[in-house]
């Protein structure tokens, strides 16, 4: 899955710094709720690219946000974000348009081809 939000210009050496040392239990959470391969992309306006693996990610998102360290981080996190843009915690996912290693699975090789 891959979702966006929107870190407030003041805060973006705030966010680096966070998620340069995640919380141990934090990042144990969201193993244990499933998600694999998390990364964060974060551009000079503020603009926040998530991606990860997930195999439900409601029920992933369900299972991290169940945990106590999980509300204090969402706590923790939720002022950097700018208001409307989303908190964290409501990670809506974007539509794959896209996929590269699809197309090709399905796509005939000249060998295929009449």
């Amino acid at each position: 899955m891959c979702f966006t939000l929107q870190v407030r210009l003041e805060r973006l050496a705030d966010y680096r710094a966070a998620h340069a040392a995640v919380w141990p239990e934090m990042l144990q959470a969201l193993r244990d709720a499933g998600w694999r391969d998390y990364q964060l992309f974060l551009r000079a306006d503020g603009l926040l690219v998530g991606t990860a693996d997930v195999d439900d990610l409601d029920a992933a998102q369900a299972a991290v946000g169940a945990t106590e360290v999980s509300a204090r981080w969402e706590a923790a996190m939720g002022p950097l974000f700018v208001p409307g843009t989303g908190d964290g915690s409501d990670k809506a996912p974007l539509e794959l348009v896209f996929d590269l290693d699809a197309q090709l699975d399905t796509t005939p090789t000249p060998e295929e081809t009449p």
